[in-house]
């Protein structure tokens, strides 16, 4: 992948996260419900870097994790998100999505080589909890699976964000990009933990 790619997948996820979409209503039906499906996962800073994350470690892992991964967490995701519109609650869900980005951000940081079944356990884990957020904001007038259908979609469009910055390891300067940004995140992850701490306390 070249510098020019990696400067623009930069530059697509920076616009994410410094733009809110402007909504004067709750989107209503299917087409609404797609598109608040779709721009949940991408404008909550938290979410999106535990995504970009999971493609990132998969990159790193190499096959099958490189895919499977990627495809675990989605699916998992929609699991959770059931239970987020069936309000079911999950303890802590919020200390455990910034515990997510802690964790994925320390296993790209440090190139933690696990079993596969481990590191899909992981995932699987995380996905529960950050399917379950998106689920419990369904916008009330949104249709429940156009909603789940885009943030599934989102999901897996952020994974291959992580999985096309991933592949950067090819290069012993590029994996040490990836690297900085693994610590990067894991400090995000440090951040938000440490704000759902102080509003418990």
């Amino acid at each position: 992948m070249s510098w020019r790619i990696l400067r623009a997948l930069s530059t697509a996820t920076a616009i994410f996260l410094l733009t809110q979409p402007a909504l004067a209503h709750d989107q209503a039906g299917v087409p609404g419900g797609l598109l608040s499906g779709l721009l949940h996962p991408v404008t909550g800073v938290d979410h999106l870097i535990a995504m970009v994350a999971v493609g990132i470690w998969g990159a790193q892992l190499g096959p099958p994790a490189i895919w499977v991964l990627p495809i675990t967490f989605p699916i998992v995701m929609a699991i959770g998100g059931v239970l987020g519109v069936l309000r079911i609650p999950l303890p802590m869900p919020e200390m455990v999505i910034a515990m997510s980005a802690l964790v994925l951000g320390l296993a790209v940081a440090s190139r933690l080589r696990l079993p596969f079944s481990a590191a899909a356990a992981i995932v699987g884990v995380f996905a529960v909890f950050h399917g379950h957020a998106h689920g419990a904001e369904l916008p009330g007038s949104a249709n429940p699976l156009a909603y789940g259908v885009g943030f599934v979609t989102a999901t897996g469009l952020l994974h291959l964000c992580g999985i096309g910055i991933g592949s950067l390891t090819r290069w012993p300067a590029g994996e040490r990009v990836i690297q900085a940004l693994g610590a990067g995140i894991a400090g995000l992850g440090c951040y938000f933990l440490a704000q759902g701490l102080g509003a418990i306390a």
